[in-house]
């Protein structure tokens, strides 16, 4: 099984890393000083499971030099979809699976519009890992990583057994739920509600789940997005929200989503496939979202100053 990582930043260059560890030919597509170091020095990813060095099959920046694939996990941020999406048909082929892992739930949607659905399934990771330097990986300890893989209609595949198995080989727990829509969503629930509160707010997960107020915004945030998911036909458990909080709170009490920190430093984040995606499959389907809307609203002069379409000091 060949395997393109196309985006191998913290999440992409830890699985690919892992799956090159084990011998599987694994192509990492990178860009500028990221690309640099992987070239020259190969991958180093420090882990409590144990540190090491590998070098993967292929290093580029180019999809046509990888050519067809049997596997593209698609590891950028979710405002990169776009211009991946445009390179993907190099890499796919007529049995080619297409595993986005994208902390949202537009990105089999927008990724399909470019390589049809059936090229497209859906994925959904806990890896808790950040990049540190150029080539240089660190897994954080709390969650052992794992992945869930699916087909969007449900059905068993051949293709997405045999990919959680040589997952699970190369030590990145993997499985197929019954729903990857209903995982899917359970984990947006978690994560579009923690980083549009934490990004407003600025304050870490620790203070979010212990104060008052804050909490019952994030509870409150919770709700309309599962109001929005049913609205959608998918079928989450009556527990997700007490499931949510519970795993945030589980957290290092200083911890901060990435949403949050790119804001905070003027980079361009994830707001837009967070609350902006609530606010859009909400009015899509007549469900009022107001406080997503709001901080959808609050947060958008900072995202759109981070790209450079609005100046102003800040």
């Amino acid at each position: 099984m060949r395997i393109a990582i196309f985006g191998a930043g913290a999440v992409g260059a830890f699985v690919g890393g892992r799956l090159a560890q084990a011998g599987v030919p694994v192509a990492f597509l990178a860009r500028g000083a990221h690309l640099h170091a992987l070239a020259c020095d190969g991958l180093r990813v420090d882990s409590p499971q144990g540190d090491f060095v590998v070098r993967p099959w292929l290093i580029t920046d180019d999809p046509a030099a990888v050519g067809i694939v049997d596997v593209v996990v698609v590891g950028v941020k979710t405002w990169q979809l776009p211009e991946v999406a445009r390179a993907l048909p190099a890499l796919v082929g007529p049995d080619t699976c297409v595993v986005p892992l994208q902390n949202g739930v537009e990105a089999p949607t927008q990724l399909a519009q470019y390589v049809g659905a059936r090229a497209v399934v859906g994925g959904c990771c806990r890896v808790m890992s950040v990049r540190v330097a150029p080539g240089h990986i660190q897994h954080r300890g709390g969650l052992d990583p794992s992945v869930l893989i699916g087909e969007l209609d449900h059905r068993c595949s051949a293709r997405v057994e045999r990919l959680c198995q040589v997952l699970n080989q190369a030590g990145v727990t993997a499985a197929m739920p019954l729903d990857i829509q209903v995982a899917m969503w359970e984990k947006f629930v978690q994560v579009a509600a923690f980083s549009g509160v934490g990004a407003v707010t600025r304050a870490p997960v620790g203070t979010l789940c212990t104060l008052p107020e804050t909490r019952a915004l994030l509870e409150q945030v919770m709700q309309e997005i599962v109001a929005v998911a049913r609205a959608w036909h998918v079928a989450l458990p009556a527990d997700v929200i007490p499931t949510a909080l519970a795993q945030l709170a589980s957290f290092p009490p200083g911890g901060t989503n990435s949403t949050q920190r790119d804001l905070m430093a003027g980079r361009p984040s994830e707001l837009d496939a967070h609350a902006g995606a609530v606010v859009r499959l909400g009015q899509a389907r007549g469900v009022p979202t107001p406080l997503n809307t709001f901080l959808y609203h609050s947060l958008l002069p900072l995202e759109l100053h981070a790209r450079g379409y609005l100046e102003f000091p800040l």
